[in-house]
């Protein structure tokens, strides 16, 4: 039994690029953005997380929105990444493969090589 929710703690670290990756091809609306990443590997994403993040992300330049009043009700805000963003998203898709390259580096690092 794992003692650490690895699951859990990878999605803590990622959930900036992971926001990125949703808006990459598409915009969204908030509650979207929830469903879409819950269907995508990402189950605990809540709006109490991901709208303080998209926040974040839009002071850091890197999401922009429009309100869309196309609907019945209230407008909502629709996000989607600007240039910079898709900048970052490709930059961090770099570091994670540089992580993960790392990671397996550190696995294999002692291991003897038959001869």
């Amino acid at each position: 039994m794992a003692l650490i929710d690895w699951t859990a703690e990878l999605a803590r670290g990622v959930l900036s690029q992971a926001v990125l990756a949703a808006l990459a091809h598409k915009e969204r609306h908030g509650y979207e953005l929830v469903s879409v990443m819950r269907r995508h590997g990402f189950p605990r994403v809540q709006g109490g997380t991901l709208y303080p993040l998209l926040r974040r992300l839009e002071q850091q330049q890197l999401v922009t929105y429009a309100w869309d009043t196309s609907i019945a009700g209230p407008a909502r805000k629709v996000f989607s990444l600007t240039e910079v963003g898709k900048a970052e998203l490709h930059h961090a898709r770099s570091a994670w493969d540089q992580m993960g390259q790392a990671l397996l580096s550190l696995e294999n690092a002692d291991r003897k090589v038959p001869k």
